[in-house]
């Protein structure tokens, strides 16, 4: 489409916000295509071998950081905000420190978010082509090669903090991120300044290390990658700093100043299903994989599999209290016909036996 000279943008760019917060957005914001130096630092930290197994992090040659080369004619992303830390959730602090609970990243106890968003967006679009017309636009939520984050930096939502996750002064950091790519030449919003300052708060918090220094992570020291990425098993080293952590990881973020901003969410799907804001390590360990199925549907922690899930959950275990319910547990899986879940539970129950702890 070649856009219509006609066409009042900035007036647009206005509605678009607007529609936005009428679907659900918390925030939207207007970026250009510019990402050279986002697409220098993505190479370094692919050069240093940083993603681990995260082999589609380094596929797609340049289209990752160039939005007209995944969506030719692209000029503008319009990126979009949605809070998602759930109204009533077990406090997260409560849940870490208890040794026989099993502690779920705050984004994954609802509904997967991905098509929820990728609806939304689509709706968004609507609303522009019924203003403009015909237009050229693709949206994304985690669905191709794209860097939201620095999309969304530069469309003013947030900046990049030292632990590489995108901070709102207004909003803290437990959001998620969409994009819309047009071809319309939209006004584009003032790009975020950073406000981490001299806190390392996130540096010294992170279990396993992964945070190398400020807006330097090591993907295969980070307790979400090892729950949710890594397939197999995980380095024994890290499997004791991983605590009750077993599907993600937040403590970067519960440390961070910004985060007594952080909004509740509006959206009601985001709301914890099957009390996974605090269940016991036992009872979630005794799950069959029909039930793992059944009770994961349409949530972000179907991601692991089963036998991930398993795995997890049998380091969580091995760093619990010992008590005769752990062991038992354990001992009932021992002969698992996965490996993956043998070896983490023949690990357990070394570490349960020799009253081990993180």
């Amino acid at each position: 489409m070649r856009p219509t000279p006609s066409i009042d943008y900035a007036a647009l760019a206005r509605d678009i916000k607007q529609w936005a917060r009428e679907l659900g957005f918390a925030e939207a914001g207007i970026s250009g295509v510019e990402l050279a130096e986002d697409e220098a630092h993505l190479e370094r930290w692919l050069a240093d071998g940083r993603h681990g197994e995260m082999e589609y992090m380094a596929r797609h040659g340049s289209k990752r950081a160039r939005p007209a080369e995944l969506e030719p004619g692209t000029q503008r992303v319009i990126s979009v905000r949605m809070d998602y830390l759930p109204p009533g959730t077990a406090h997260a602090w409560q849940v870490l420190k208890d040794g026989e609970a099993g502690y779920v990243s705050r984004y994954a106890l609802g509904r997967d978010y991905h098509k929820l968003m990728r609806n939304r967006l689509q709706k968004l679009a609507e609303r522009i082509h019924g203003v403009v017309g015909d237009f050229g636009y693709r949206a994304y939520v985690d669905s191709a090669p794209v860097l939201e984050k620095a999309l969304a930096r530069n469309a003013g939502l947030g900046w990049i903090g030292k632990h590489t996750v995108l901070i709102s002064r207004h909003a803290g950091s437990y959001f998620f991120l969409g994009e819309l790519y047009t071809d319309l030449p939209l006004p584009v919003d003032t790009p975020a300044t950073e406000h981490c300052g001299s806190c390392t708060r996130c540096i010294a918090a992170c279990p396993t290390g992964a945070i190398l220094g400020p807006y330097q992570l090591d993907a295969k020291r980070c307790i979400s990658y090892l729950t949710i990425e890594l397939k197999g098993s995980i380095p024994e080293e890290l499997r004791a700093p991983m605590g009750n952590r077993i599907f993600g990881c937040d403590d970067c973020q519960l440390v961070c100043p910004w985060n007594k901003f952080a909004q509740i969410a509006v959206e009601p799907d985001f709301a914890p299903r099957h009390h996974l804001d605090g269940a016991k390590l036992v009872e979630l360990f005794a799950w069959s994989e029909e039930e793992f199925l059944k009770r994961t549907e349409g949530m972000a922690i179907r991601r692991t599999g089963y036998e991930g899930w398993l795995r997890n959950i049998a380091v969580a275990l091995g760093n619990a209290p010992k008590s005769e319910a752990v062991l038992a547990a354990l001992r009932s899986r021992a002969d698992d016909p996965s490996p993956v879940v043998r070896e983490h539970v023949a690990w357990a129950l070394a570490r349960q036996s020799a009253g081990a702890r993180p």
